[in-house]
């Protein structure tokens, strides 16, 4: 009877899961794998590469633009429009361009220009006088703080040299001096830096004697010589005669004298 049950409960319990396995769905096909990527170029992704190496940016060698860097430091913007009207930007932009010689600017301040604004110095000056007042704050080589120390004096500026153009840097300790034998002031401090570049501030602007000095007075002309009139007859100068009267009259005396002797003596 045992056997019997038991069979009969395996029965019912087969009959069960069979029942519940026809009822569900039929499995899913498992999803396709997605496709895989195209490959980069072999030369992209050669096993053999070697790991990316951070390689230093190089900085442009190109010139940097003192306008800008005046323009930024600000107080600079009347030696901004005198660099700019005189067109010694574009010669600026050349000597950093093409010479490996650098530049150095000695860059009055506006206040330092106020003085010979108000007299009115700076505007009784010619286009080649403001000119060469430029290029004499401009020297054709990069001088850091360093070589001041050494630098033969005088320097040679843009305007030229020689004793009408005289630029001299005297160091001390604490200081660098400039003097022009007309001009005396100090850098006060340093715009700018670099290999090819430096900027000097100064507190007066620099006056080369060659504009600024009294210039020798010219000799005076000599008188013109007096013109002849050739229209005009001589003054008649009377003739000295008196040399021929004494004389004519002594011959008259003597001969009557001769005549007086002739007649006395008998024949």
């Amino acid at each position: 009877m045992k056997q019997q049950f038991s069979f009969s409960f395996s029965l019912v319990l087969l009959f069960l899961h069979c029942s519940q396995t026809l009822s569900q769905p039929p499995t899913a096909a498992p999803a396709k794998a997605p496709a895989a990527a195209t490959a980069p170029p072999l030369a992209a992704t050669s096993a053999q590469a070697s790991p990316p190496v951070m390689v230093p940016v190089q900085v442009s060698k190109g010139p940097v633009n003192v306008i800008k860097i005046l323009q930024k430091a600000g107080h600079f913007a009347i030696l901004t429009r005198l660099i700019k009207s005189t067109q010694e930007d574009i010669q600026l932009f050349s000597q950093l361009n093409d010479s490996r010689d650098g530049v150095t600017i000695f860059a009055p301040t506006d206040g330092a220009f106020s003085a010979i604004i108000k007299s009115g110095v700076l505007n009784s000056l010619t286009d080649h006088q403001k000119i060469e007042l430029v290029q004499f704050h401009i020297i054709p080589r990069v001088l850091s703080t360093a070589n001041f120390q050494t630098v033969s004096n005088p320097i040679t500026t843009l305007a030229g040299s020689g004793s009408r153009f005289t630029l001299d840097v005297i160091t001390t300790e604490s200081m660098v001096n400039v003097t022009t034998g007309l001009t005396n002031t100090s850098v006060s401090a340093i715009v700018y830096t670099d290999s090819q570049l430096a900027i000097y501030q100064v507190d007066k602007v620099l006056l080369p004697l060659d504009i600024f000095a009294p210039k020798p007075l010219a000799p005076a002309p000599a008188p013109p010589k007096p013109k002849k009139d050739d229209g005009e007859e001589s003054p008649m100068i009377p003739e000295d005669t008196s040399g021929s009267v004494t004389c004519m009259v002594h011959n008259t005396l003597f001969m009557f004298g001769v005549g007086i002797v002739a007649a006395a003596i008998p024949l």
